[in-house]
C-alpha cells in the first residue's frame, strides 16, 4: 500500500536518479586518472564496453501509439514545469525532459553508464571526476550540450533558487569548473567515494530555459509554465488546466541508438490525467479512460480491481516481483512537537497499533509488517549488535539508549499468545511513567492537559487511510488519547510538509540498494531545521550524525553494510515511526493490448517501468 509518500516534485526526478546510483563506490584508481564508460561500485560492470541493450529490455520493441496513464501518486493537479524549485506542483511525467551525465541498469547495484557523457575520469587523489560530453548531445532546441550548460545546471541546483534538497545532495562538490566547452570537472571538498556517481545523476538542462526575446532572463524559482529545454526524449506537446498533460516523443532524439536507451521510450505519446481521488481514479481505469493502473491498496486489488472487463480479459491483473528492499513506510512523529520527545512515550504509541487485525481485516494477508528502515534486504539489523557495528556504537554509548546495544526490536505482535490488551498494558505503564495518567475523562499530563493529536494525511488517499487511523485511534482512545484523522488536498499538504506542520503524519522512505547521501538529508541534524527538507521527523542526534558520516564515508562494503545496521538499531529503538507493512511485488492493472520484456529488471519503480519499457501491440492500433 502506498500511503504518505513524501517527495516534492523538485526531488521526483533527482531522487529516482540518486536513490538508484547513490553509493560510496569503491574504485580502483590507477595513477594518473583513468578514464572509463561506466563505473561500478563492486568489481566491474555488468555490461562490457560495446554492449548492445540492457537485458530487460526488448530491443525490437516497436514504437507508437499512446500510453495513457492516470496520477502518478497523490498530485491531483500541476501548476509548473519546473521540477527544481520547492514551491507548487510539477506536471507528472516532467523528468522524461531531463537527461544526466550518466544513468543506471536497473539490474545490478551501484553502476552508473554514460549518458550525456561519453568518458569519465577520476583523479588518483579521488577529489575531482571528469566528463567529457557526447558530441551527439543535443537539446530540444537543436544547441548542443556543453560543459557550460553542465555548469549552470549545478550552480542553479545548488542557488537558493532550487529547492533546499538539491543543495544538501550536492554539498561535498565544491564547484562545476567547465574545463572546454565539452569538458566539465566536479571538484570535492575531500576523497569521499561517492561524489564521482552523484556528480553524474545531476539532471542537466539548457542556459537558455527561461531566457526572453530581449535578453533577460526570468529568474529560476519564477519559471512556472515555460518549457524546458531538457535532451531527454520526450517534449511537452499539449496541456490542459493543469489535470491533463500529453508528451510527444522527439523524432529528433539524439541518444535513441545509445545501448542505454535502445528498447526504451516505446509509445509515440504520453497522456497523464489526473483525477481528484482514488475512487474517481479507479472507475475511470475500468471506464477505459486510461491503459494501466498501479494499486497500492490491497483491498481495492481483492475486492474493486474486478468487474465484467477483467472477467472478458480486457483488463489484466498480474503482480511482478521487485527486489527494491522495502525501506520503511509508517506514522512519523514529530519531534519538533513536545507531545512527542519523550522515547517513553513514542514506544506506547507503538504498542497501540495492531497490525494484525488490519492486515486480517482490511488487507487480505497482503502484507508483512515492517521491522527495519532497511527491509527486506542485506542491510536490516538483525539479533545482537556485531562486531563492525560495536566499533561504532560503543563511542556513542553515553548518548544511546542501553536497549541499542540489546536484541534488535521487534514489533509488537497481537497473535496468540499475544494480545492487544497486553500490549495496552505495557503502553499504559510507560505512558504512566512519563508523567500521563487518566483523569476527567482523558489522559493528562502534570499541567492537566489532555494528550490529543492529529495525524494528517492527502485527502485523495482518505478512502484508504481513514479506516486505518480509524483503527488505530480507537486503540489510543483505550488508553485515554485522542487521534483525530485530518485530510488535506495535496497543494495544501505539500505546504504544511514544507513547514514541518503537522503532528503525525504517513510518510515513506523507500528501499536504496546502497545508502549514501540520502540518508544524510532524511536523518541529519542539519537538515532538521532546513525548510522543506526530508529530515521530516525533526531528529537531532549527534549520535545518529556520527553513524551518518562512517556511513557515507564507508571504504569497503563490510564497512557500509556495518555503518547501515549501526544507522538501523539507532532509529528502530528511538520508535520515530510506527512501522507500517510491505509487499514484496508490484500490483499492476492493464489493458491486454499493452506488452513488457520478457526480462523483469531487478530494481525498478512500477511507474518507470510502464512508461519506460513496455510498449503497444501494434495489431491493436488503428
Amino acid at each position: 500500500m502506498k500511503t504518505g509518500l513524501r517527495r516534492t516534485a523538485a526531488l521526483r526526478f533527482l531522487v529516482h536518479s540518486l536513490l538508484a546510483l547513490s553509493c560510496a563506490g569503491w574504485f580502483a584508481v590507477p595513477s594518473p586518472a583513468w578514464a572509463v564508460y561506466a563505473i561500478a561500485q563492486f568489481g566491474s560492470p555488468k555490461y562490457p564496453p560495446g554492449f548492445k541493450h540492457f537485458d530487460y529490455v526488448n530491443p525490437d520493441a516497436p514504437k507508437g501509439g499512446t500510453l495513457v496513464l492516470s496520477n502518478p501518486d497523490r498530485l491531483t493537479s500541476f501548476d509548473k514545469f519546473n521540477p527544481f524549485t520547492l514551491r507548487g506542483n510539477a506536471a507528472p511525467g516532467i523528468g522524461m525532459l531531463f537527461e544526466t551525465l550518466t544513468t543506471n541498469s536497473s539490474d545490478e547495484m551501484a553502476t552508473a553508464y554514460c549518458l550525456l557523457a561519453d568518458d569519465i575520469r577520476i583523479a588518483p587523489d579521488r577529489l575531482s571526476v571528469t566528463f567529457h560530453i557526447n558530441p551527439r548531445a543535443r537539446f530540444s532546441n537543436g544547441d548542443s550540450v556543453t560543459a557550460a550548460d553542465v555548469k549552470y545546471s549545478f550552480d542553479t541546483l545548488t542557488s537558493r533558487l532550487a529547492a533546499p534538497q538539491f543543495a544538501a545532495y550536492f554539498a561535498e562538490i565544491s564547484r562545476a569548473v567547465a574545463v572546454d566547452p565539452a569538458t566539465i570537472r566536479f571538484d570535492f571538498r575531500q576523497p569521499n567515494r561517492e561524489l564521482p556517481l552523484i556528480a553524474g545523476a545531476m539532471p542537466v538542462f539548457s542556459r537558455k530555459w527561461g531566457m526572453k526575446p530581449d535578453g533577460t532572463r526570468v529568474p529560476f524559482d519564477q519559471l512556472a509554465f515555460e518549457k524546458p529545454i531538457g535532451s531527454g526524449p520526450y517534449l511537452i506537446e499539449s496541456y490542459d488546466g493543469g489535470h491533463t498533460i500529453t508528451y510527444r516523443r522527439d523524432p529528433s532524439y539524439w541518444g535513441a541508438s545509445l545501448p542505454v536507451r535502445v528498447g526504451e521510450d516505446n509509445f509515440d505519446r504520453v497522456t497523464y490525467k489526473l483525477y481528484s481521488d482514488n475512487t474517481a481514479r479507479l472507475e475511470a481505469f475500468k471506464a477505459g479512460e486510461y491503459d494501466a493502473l498501479v494499486e497500492y491498496v490491497a483491498r481495492n486489488w481483492a475486492r474493486r480491481d474486478v468487474g465484467k472487463r477483467f472477467d472478458d480479459g480486457e483488463l489484466i491483473k498480474r503482480e511482478f516481483r521487485q527486489h527494491n528492499g522495502a525501506g520503511m513506510q509508517g506514522f512519523i512523529m514529530n519531534l519538533r512537537r513536545p507531545l512527542f520527545q519523550d522515547l517513553r512515550v513514542r514506544k506506547a504509541l507503538d504498542l497501540a497499533f495492531d497490525f494484525q487485525w488490519l492486515n486480517s481485516r482490511l488487507f487480505f494477508g497482503a502484507y508483512t509488517r515492517l521491522q527495519s528502515y532497511f527491509a527486506d534486504s542485506d542491510l536490516q539489523a538483525t539479533g545482537m549488535p556485531m562486531q563492525g557495528e560495536l566499533k561504532l556504537l560503543n563511542p556513542l554509548r553515553a548518548q544511546l539508549d542501553p536497549a541499542v546495544f540489546g536484541p534488535m526490536p521487534v514489533q509488537p505482535d497481537t497473535d496468540p499468545p499475544n494480545s492487544l490488551r497486553a500490549n495496552l498494558l505495557k503502553a499504559r505503564a510507560l505512558l504512566s511513567a512519563a508523567g500521563w495518567t487518566y483523569r476527567n475523562g482523558a489522559l493528562r499530563n502534570a499541567k492537566g492537559q489532555p494528550f490529543e493529536f492529529d495525524v494528517l494525511e492527502d485527502e485523495s488517499s482518505r478512502g484508504a487511510m481513514e479506516p486505518i487511523v480509524a483503527a488505530y485511534a480507537r486503540n489510543l482512545a483505550k488508553l485515554g488519547i485522542k487521534a483525530n484523522f485530518r485530510a488535506a488536498d495535496f497543494a495544501l499538504i505539500q505546504k504544511r510538509y514544507e513547514t514541518f506542520d503537522f503532528d503525525m503524519t504517513s510518510l515513506r522512505y523507500p528501499g536504496v540498494q546502497v545508502p549514501g547521501v540520502e540518508q544524510v538529508s532524511r536523518f541529519g541534524s542539519k537538515q532538521a531545521d532546513e525548510p522543506g527538507s526530508d529530515n521530516m521527523i525533526g531528529l537531532k542526534s549527534p549520535a545518529v550524525d556520527a553513524i551518518l558520516h562512517s556511513l557515507v564515508g564507508a571504504q569497503t562494503k563490510e564497512d557500509l553494510v556495518d555503518a547501515t545496521h549501526a544507522l538501523d538499531r539507532v532509529l528502530m529503538n528511538g520508535y520515530y515511526v510506527v512501522p507500517h507493512w510491505f509487499s514484496t511485488t508490484h500490483r499492476i492493472a492493464y489493458k491486454r493490448e499493452l506488452r513488457y520484456p520478457d526480462t523483469l529488471p531487478l530494481y525498478y519503480s512500477a511507474e518507470d517501468w510502464i512508461v519506460t519499457m513496455w510498449w503497444l501491440d501494434p495489431r491493436s492500433r488503428g
